[in-house]
This record gives structure tokens, C-alpha cells and sequence, in this order.
């Protein structure tokens, strides 16, 4: 066996073989991909990233509205478990607002 010869074409193709491996690995995986000058590589077209950006809004409007509505229940809660004498003096006191 020559040496003189695989020990060059190995150290060549080592590199590539690596990176290739290595990038199939970070896509497979979902990590960013970066292309050979390191700069990071974007998977995601446009009507995808505008799917995203409207599911994050109706995220975030659905978050609120539940906000609001545990605050609703809460309310409702100390209704029901507060003792009717006290309640009626607080509805009294919000009537007597102007």
C-alpha cells in the first residue's frame, strides 16, 4: 500500500466531507445554516415568515383575551364566595359612583 498518494487525497477530502456531514446534521436538526464564509443562511421564504408573523399576532391576541377573561373569572369567584352583606355594599358604593 502507497502511503504517498492517500495521505493527500485523504487530507483534501476530509474538509468538504466534514462540512457536508456537518451541515446535513444542523439542517436535519433544525439549527441555522451557514454557508462557507460563515454567514447565516435563511430557510425560510416569504410567505412562511408571514405565516409566522400572523400566528405570533393572533398569539399574542389570544394571550390577552384570556388575561382578561381569568380576570373575569376571578371576579365572579369572589362574587360567589363572598358573603352577601358585602356584596351589596360594594354594588352599592359603585351605584353611588358619578
Amino acid at each position: 500500500m502507497e502511503w504517498g498518494l492517500i495521505v493527500p487525497v485523504a487530507a483534501i477530502t476530509i474538509g468538504p466531507i466534514s462540512w457536508a456531514f456537518t451541515t446535513w446534521v444542523r439542517a436535519r436538526h433544525g439549527y441555522p445554516i451557514a454557508d462557507k464564509k460563515g454567514n447565516t443562511v435563511s430557510r425560510i421564504d416569504a410567505q412562511t415568515q408571514r405565516t409566522i408573523d400572523l400566528l405570533s399576532q393572533d398569539n399574542d391576541r389570544q394571550a390577552g383575551q384570556i388575561s382578561r377573561l381569568e380576570e373575569r373569572i376571578a371576579v365572579l369567584e369572589r362574587i360567589a364566595t363572598d358573603p352577601a352583606e358585602r356584596t351589596s355594599r360594594e354594588i352599592e358604593a359603585l351605584r353611588a359612583l358619578p
